[in-house]
């Protein structure tokens, strides 16, 4: 195992060093992570010269990025995370790394919307079986008081990932085709699929939250994880609000390339250099920052794990609203930065909160859940509605359609806002309660 034991029999803690096979666990499934999340966007990246070629209208694209891709990347992460909870994590991982890669390659070679559809569909099972035994890895692998920056860290994997798929994917579609950029982006997947369990080993599930010597949890059964999970206020209105949160994440990240080049003039090789900065300096800079702040304000309230989203959202809503109403795309680009760097704060707050609250052995199963409702929420609702959105307004409004439905989001930054404060409230109330208990 990678952390030093503790002598004295007592579980490690924040000061407990961290070794170096724990710092390259987290290392390949970072990586792994965004292979993940840049196969997933290179749809969004390419859809205008995907929509030239393959003649389809905002509205499908919204259903392959959202309730096509979202029906079977959330229902297929129940089974994955029973699976990975009673077997090897790291093997799970690696087979879904080679499903989704190999997908993605099939995403390149379709010709109509039904093929596409189809490897979109095949690409979303496979990433179901990525993040939450990666969550459960990474929380065996460093001692409580290190997780909100290791998860903060593996939670950087999105936006590198879109970062990387911007700039390469953006960059090889210029030069050649987007069907290539599909491929070449799925082989480089299966290498690393075939690499992973050569390099990773499986930690003992539960390591360092219990006593030297101490037995191995037993295993949690699947409908009493299930029921604990919806039986806790906290952690379902945790994964609610991150969900409503996704759908302005996933609404306006499905859709925001093809804003930038139809509606305000940007090109690929523009998209490829200075949209691939924004997003992996903002949302890559917001990831890791809100990781540190989750570990340094959460020792004095588990409040902060709301209240730091709640924060973050109501600063970047008028920076939203200003970025869809600009006129050019460098002033456009400029105002996205703000939203791009917090609107993330949500991520890591919501996967450290229900990776602490539940027991080691219920861990990938209740991530698997935490992304069950709000993948399904975020990603199923916000790129369909606003490709459904888009066409709605197209009609009246051909020129500025997608404009007018990235609009819309806007009220949804205050529900996030507000379900977020109103986690806060509860977790300050189980706080006082365990303060009286004791």
């Amino acid at each position: 195992m990678s952390s030093t034991p503790v002598a004295s029999g007592a579980p490690p803690t924040a000061r407990s060093p961290v070794g170096r096979s724990a710092w390259v666990a987290l290392g390949l499934l970072w990586f792994i992570y965004v292979l993940n999340f840049l196969d997933r966007q290179l749809l969004s990246i390419l859809a205008k010269p995907i929509q030239d070629a393959l003649h389809i209208t905002d509205g499908q694209l919204g259903l392959l990025g959202g309730l096509f891709f979202a029906f079977f990347y959330c229902f297929i992460a129940i089974p994955v995370g029973w699976l990975a909870d009673r077997t090897n994590r790291v093997a799970v991982v690696s087979i879904a790394c080679g499903i989704w890669s190999a997908a993605t390659m099939a995403c390149g070679l379709s010709r109509n919307f039904g093929q596409l559809a189809a490897s979109r569909m095949t690409v979303g099972f496979g990433e179901a079986g990525g993040v939450p035994p990666s969550y459960a890895i990474v929380t065996d692998y460093f001692p409580p008081g290190r997780r909100g920056m290791a998860l903060g860290i593996y939670n950087l994997g999105p936006p590198v990932g879109a970062a990387l798929g911007i700039a390469f994917g953006a960059s090889i579609a210029a030069a050649f085709s987007w069907r290539d950029a599909f491929v070449a982006i799925g082989v480089v997947g299966l290498i690393v699929a075939v690499a992973t369990p050569f390099l990773v080993k499986e930690p003992p599930r539960g390591g360092l939250d219990q006593a030297v010597g101490a037995p191995p949890p037993e295993r949690a059964p699947f409908w009493g994880t299930v029921r604990m999970f919806f039986s806790r206020p906290t952690l379902v209105l945790a994964a609610f609000a991150s969900g409503i949160t996704q759908i302005i994440t996933y609404g306006l990240g499905n859709f925001a390339v093809l804003f930038l080049m139809r509606e305000k003039g940007m090109t690929l090789n523009d998209v490829a250099l200075w949209y691939a900065l924004v997003v992996a300096i903002g949302m890559g800079g917001g990831i890791f920052a809100s990781g540190w702040l989750i570990d340094r304000f959460t020792r004095r309230s588990k409040k902060a794990y709301a209240l730091l989203p709640a924060m973050s959202l109501a600063l970047a809503l008028p920076f939203y609203v200003a970025f869809v109403w600009a006129p050019s795309w460098p002033l456009a680009l400029a105002l996205l930065s703000g939203p791009t760097f917090l609107n993330y704060f949500y991520l890591s707050s919501s996967v450290a909160l229900v990776q602490e609250e539940v027991k080691p052995n219920q861990r990938v199963m209740s991530g698997a859940l935490l992304l069950l409702v709000m993948n399904f929420i975020g990603m199923g609702v916000g790129p369909t509605y606003v490709g459904a959105a888009s066409d709605f307004f197209s009609a009246a409004h051909p020129d500025n359609s997608l404009q007018l439905a990235l609009y819309t989001l806007t009220p949804v930054y205050v529900a996030a806002v507000c379900l977020f404060l109103w986690l806060a409230k509860l977790l300050g109330r189980d706080t006082s309660r365990a303060g009286d208990a004791q």
